[in-house]
């Protein structure tokens, strides 16, 4: 029965084209009709005004008014200046209203109807109005006939009917509808091409068949532990969850990349080629062993993708080192937001308030603040580092904390074993040791340096914070300790040394005249093998 009640796509974006279209156009015909029958009142009360003015100043129908027989005299005249001006009628009169000329000669002779002459022969009023004469509702222009001195010897009236004003009136309604009829066919041949694209791009599908779907695969997706990862038959990246991300290390969006390029071990072309599936096949990444399923995609009998899942077998330490990193970037992400929310009030507060300058200023701050992060990071050539460096850059921002990159900072591409999930956890905890270090001085300041020297790739993360006391000193290091307040420290400095260990690499601290704290971090480029 839901089906049954389910509308179709096509029928919702021709029923919402429609019914746009329909109050877009009924809307807009009578604001115009009542615009035009306003105007079209307007402009003949005023033709008639403007003739009746001109009738009464014509120096020969004021002479008649002086004879014994005015009628003869301005009739003639009033006939031919209404066949002139298309006027319905133009009656002329004595101050008593005894008509002089009129349509229909039988009429004349006898009083003019309406009542509304007592402005013109009273006042000396020139004006436009509607009265109930012999011919019917009309639309008049009245205008008083004055002799040499100034005194009203009678009026003219020049009127159209109202009946012949809306005849005109349909007449340009009319048009207005033809072209309403217009608009509306075009909206529906519109409405029919957008629907057959829109179900084209969907496969045929509908909005709720497709919602329905994609709840499926989120469910799906983020219900499992293992990691899934799929790409279409040019072996580019369709799909990727967040699993496999956090086991491939991948912080970006890498959709449509090459799968070389994002998982450079893998298998799936070959699969992708034979058309095979292969199960539980072990595979070495980043010093892990994962488990690897490669399932091809088909369509009829041709293979248009691969979908691979694995599971990861690392060791309990990196999983509890990869915890600890999501859930300090989560909350960098986090107090970015936060800021970045409060600057978007500030900027609509702006706009409401009408300061348009004072926003542009607000905005071309942050566009020079993000200008001058991305210039200091040209240095670094290294995707990890740049990626590690601007978020720290952004928290410090949000900590306001002045965290600066020294210029004489340059650095290549790290080598392959110095992989993203080390330079995590050894840059990100040093400097955000940093800023803590910092967090109560007046001015806080931590610098990042980097240089490529010969076999040597060296870092260093220095603070203006209180330093390290002697007898701290020998036991930074250890797991579990830690001089801050709160269950879960003392894990970052241990784990900064046990992967420096893991590379091969050493370490300085020392203290600098001016005050506070220098790491110092000398890592390998090549690998050395151990042997023992």
């Amino acid at each position: 029965m839901k089906n049954k009640l389910q509308v179709s796509l096509k029928t919702k974006i021709l029923g919402l084209i429609l019914t746009l279209i329909i109050i877009i156009i009924i809307s807009l015909a009578g604001i115009f009709a009542y615009w035009e029958k306003e105007q079209t009142e307007k402009q003949m009360g005023e033709l008639a005004l403007q003739v009746a003015t001109t009738v009464s100043f014509i120096p020969s129908i004021r002479e008649a008014f002086q004879t014994t027989n005015p009628s003869s005299v301005i009739q003639p005249i009033a006939q031919r200046v209404q066949k002139q001006v298309g006027a319905e009628f133009i009656v002329v009169g004595n101050k008593e209203g005894v008509r002089y000329a009129h349509p229909d000669e039988w009429k004349i002779g006898q009083k003019m109807v309406g009542g509304d002459n007592k402005r013109a022969l009273e006042g000396k009023e020139y004006y436009i109005s509607k009265a109930v004469g012999t011919l019917g509702p009309s639309l008049r222009g009245k205008a008083p006939i004055l002799n040499d001195q100034g005194k009203v010897i009678g009026i003219v009236s020049v009127g159209f009917l109202i009946e012949d004003i809306h005849t005109a009136f349909i007449k340009k309604l009319k048009k207005i509808a033809w072209i309403s009829i217009i608009v509306l066919v075009i909206g529906i041949g519109g409405g029919l091409l957008l629907t057959r694209s829109i179900r084209k791009d969907t496969m045929g599908l509908e909005p709720y068949q497709i919602a329905s779907l994609f709840r499926d695969r989120e469910a799906v997706l983020s219900s499992i532990r293992e990691g899934i990862i799929a790409i279409d038959q040019d072996s580019r990246v369709t799909m990727i969850n967040q699993s496999a991300r956090n086991m491939l290390s991948i912080d970006e969006d890498v959709t449509k990349k090459l799968i070389q390029n994002v998982f450079p071990k893998t298998e799936m072309t070959r699969v992708l080629h034979s058309g095979v599936g292969e199960k539980d096949r072990e595979l070495s990444l980043n010093d892990r062993t994962i488990i690897v399923n490669r399932t091809p995609l088909l369509e009829g009998n041709k293979v248009v993708g691969v979908v691979a899942s694995f599971r990861d077998k690392t060791e309990v330490r990196e999983m509890v080192q990869a915890l600890s990193e999501v859930k300090r970037y989560s909350e960098g992400l986090r107090s970015q937001t936060h800021e970045f929310t409060n600057k978007m009030y500030v900027l609509l507060g702006l706009l409401q308030l009408g300061n348009y300058q004072e926003a542009m200023d607000v905005i071309q701050s942050e566009f020079q603040t993000s200008q001058s992060h991305t210039r200091s990071l040209d240095p670094i050539m290294d995707e990890t580092v740049k990626a590690i460096i601007l978020g720290k850059l952004s928290k410090a921002s949000e900590l306001k904390v002045d965290f600066t990159i020294d210029e004489e900072t340059y650095l290549e591409e790290m080598p392959p074993h110095i992989n993203r999930s080390k330079l995590i956890t050894i840059l990100g905890n040093l400097i955000d040791n940093a800023f803590e270090a910092v967090s109560h001085q007046q001015e806080k300041h931590v610098q990042f340096s980097a240089a490529d020297i010969g076999n040597e790739i060296i870092f260093e993360i220095t603070d203006n914070g209180p330093g390290i006391s002697d007898n701290i000193m020998p036991y930074i290091f250890f797991r579990g300790f830690s001089t801050k307040e709160g269950s879960q420290r003392g894990y970052g400095l241990s784990n900064v040394k046990e992967i420096i260990d893991e590379l091969g690499g050493t370490f300085e601290i020392s203290q600098p005249s001016g005050g506070g704290t220098a790491f110092t971090i000398f890592l390998q480029k090549q690998r050395e093998e151990r042997t023992g």
